[in-house]
């Protein structure tokens, strides 16, 4: 196929005067029309539909015209993966993916360069809300002069709901995710925060949390050269500007991307993930062209350091399959900081002209240069044992489900049978006071373990942790990790106890208890010691041993009812 003028085929955005994108429907007509005047570099195909019934699409591009993915994974070819328009307000990545593909097309020493490796992209994720289509939601933002919403028909970020799944598009994208198995991915954004002089900054898979040889390659190979060649490219380029107080002059640390965003959700299944955010006081331009070098040079250091990177994302599955212990909550380092030649505007504070206080400004005539203290090393918090598997009863389905759609293995117990395990009681839960994303997301969780028989039927799920997805199954299973189901209220239904007691009745029962459970009896002087004055309140007392006694004892109630096999 010899080469095609590219101006045959201009998008929304070349043809905007460079403050343009494109509507959804022009996107994927314009995907269609490439596809059909390219039937052998280009394939587009359904994935889905969106909450409001809209339909999800996806690209594949190849040298060759291979487009099966069964043959494609078969071959062991590399994947990089594109992703954009989870927040349709941040719209670079939609419009530089389009100019992209059609340069696929059109230029046949451009496709060549891609070699074995298969591009792979969604054009619009959040195809909802860029059906809601406005200027005046993001509030801080230069250009362009019309986009769509963050949020889909649910109002969900699609940026959260990775892990839990609470829209169709994340159902669709974890299937997705999961039966391509990409390499690498760029999933395309624009920031908010500080102003400063850099038009692309860099959220990438946190490479302590990434772990085994996956994240010192990315921390000392692959950004050192990502950095350099958005250099060259006249687009330099910082980490994500996350300061450690107010203003990037005191330092700043990694985003810890845990699993809820893209790039968190990445690392579940080895995958190497970059958050390109755009600054956002930046003309469109800029962003537009800055994004399009960004996706091309992690695209050109993936071709050229495929096999390795797929060498080290194999050595890691086979490393997961034999680890004695997972970290499931990770924290920043302070104690191994780095440093980052940081360019900056002097922050300026000033009185409010609607308040009385100092606001915060910066003066983009007084720029400056230094280095500035980075935060890139995390350290684990919290690190579990591993067992041999877990038991989930077949109840919980939605937790089963999303495992399923992540590729794990299960074995489904085929008769009912005894396991030795270790189970968590929740001593307590410390949620969010207002809606986090439509859920009352438990932000601090004390447990105790216990060691029991469970009987379980035949229908429950065994989940065996020697297996190469087994780091999805830890960090959602863990009811402490980060981003764990129970965190997200999956479980809620064992925090509450189903049986009450009328205080005429129960005084008497009550009391009866105090003297046949010395177990009672003696927590009961504990708390008599620590709040005496709630003595005088007869509901705090009979609470108390009703919630603490064993005669009316709910085994279900606070008992987390996925359970660690420490033995066949």
């Amino acid at each position: 196929m010899t080469n095609v003028d590219r101006s045959a085929y201009p998008t929304p955005y070349e043809l905007g005067n460079q403050n343009q994108t494109t509507t959804l429907a022009d996107c994927i007509a314009y995907y269609q029309t490439l596809a059909a005047d390219f039937p052998q570099v280009l394939r587009l195909f359904q994935i889905g539909v969106s909450d409001a019934g809209v339909a999800m699409y996806a690209g594949v591009i190849t040298a060759d015209g291979v487009f099966d993915r069964a043959q494609l994974k078969a071959a062991g070819r590399p994947v990089f993966f594109n992703n954009n328009g989870i927040h349709p307000g941040e719209p670079e990545g939609i419009d530089s993916c389009m100019a992209l593909v059609r340069d696929f097309c059109v230029d046949e020493k451009r496709r060549a360069a891609l070699g074995k490796t298969v591009f792979l992209f969604i054009p619009v994720y959040n195809v909802d809300g860029s059906l809601n289509r406005q200027n005046t939601s993001r509030v801080n933002q230069e250009g362009p002069e019309m986009f769509g919403f963050r949020a889909n028909s649910r109002n969900l970020d699609l940026n959260r709901d990775f892990i839990k799944c609470d829209s169709l598009a994340a159902a669709v994208f974890n299937r997705f995710f999961t039966e391509w198995d990409p390499d690498v991915m760029v999933d395309t954004h624009t920031s908010n925060g500080a102003d400063y002089s850099y038009t692309m900054t860099l959220i990438q898979t946190q490479a302590d949390k990434l772990g085994d040889d996956l994240g010192p390659f990315l921390r000392n190979t692959m950004l050192p050269e990502i950095y350099a060649k958005m250099e060259q490219r006249g687009w330099p380029t910082c980490p994500y500007v996350n300061p450690v107080k107010v203003t990037p002059d005191d330092g700043i640390e990694d985003f810890l991307e845990v699993p809820r965003f893209s790039t968190g959700f990445a690392a579940l299944h080895h995958t190497i993930g970059f958050m390109p955010e755009t600054h956002m006081l930046k003309p469109y331009g800029d962003r537009y062209d800055s994004m399009r070098a960004l996706v091309e040079v992690v695209l050109d250091f993936t071709i050229a350091n495929a096999s390795h990177i797929q060498d080290l994302r194999a050595q890691a599955r086979a490393a997961t399959r034999a680890r004695t212990a997972w970290p499931v909550t990770w924290r920043a380092d302070h104690t191994r900081p780095s440093s980052f030649r940081f360019k900056g505007y002097e922050a300026v504070y000033s009185p409010s002209k609607i308040g009385n206080y100092q606001r915060l400004s910066y003066d983009r005539s007084k720029p400056w240069e230094k280095d500035i203290t980075y935060y890139d090393h995390f350290v684990a918090d919290i690190v579990v044992q591993t067992p041999k598997a877990y038991l989930i009863p077949q109840a919980w389905r939605e937790a089963i489900e999303r495992l399923r759609w992540n590729g794990v293995e299960l074995t489904v117990l085929a008769h009912d049978q005894q396991f030795t395990v270790q189970s968590y009681l929740v001593k307590a839960v410390k949620s969010r006071a207002n809606p986090y994303e439509g859920h009352m997301f438990h932000d601090q969780v004390e447990l105790e373990k216990r060691d029991e028989v469970v009987q379980a039927r035949a229908g429950d799920i065994l989940v065996y942790l020697d297996q190469a997805n087994a780091r999805y199954a830890v960090e959602t299973l863990e009811p402490q990790a980060h981003d764990s189901f129970f965190r997200w209220g999956f479980f809620n239904s064992v925090l509450e106890k189903k049986e009450a007691y009328s205080d005429y009745v129960f005084e008497d029962s009550a009391y009866e208890m105090l003297q046949s459970e010395p177990e009672l009896a003696a927590k009961f002087e504990a708390w008599k010691a620590a709040h005496p004055e709630l003595l005088s309140d007869q509901t705090a007392v009979l609470d108390f041993i009703f919630a603490n006694g064993q005669r009316f004892h709910e085994p279900e109630w606070r008992r987390y009812p996925v359970f660690a096999v420490l033995a066949s």
